[in-house]
């Protein structure tokens, strides 16, 4: 789920890049792209798959 979240945010990072939009100091290109990576970083590790962790 964290990986599909990731890339929504590089598409939106893309296109705030691309149409050269203006936005606040929060929501630039590179922030969003940061939060992407944050989150697909959160995927790689494992945590978010919704898969539960019993084990015996």
């Amino acid at each position: 789920m964290l990986g599909i979240a990731a890339a929504v945010l590089f598409v939106i990072a893309f296109l705030i890049n691309a149409a050269d939009i203006a936005t606040n100091e929060v929501f630039t290109s590179v922030n969003v792209m940061l939060i992407g990576l944050a989150l697909l970083a959160l995927h790689v590790a494992g945590i978010g798959n919704g898969r539960g962790s019993l084990r015996r």
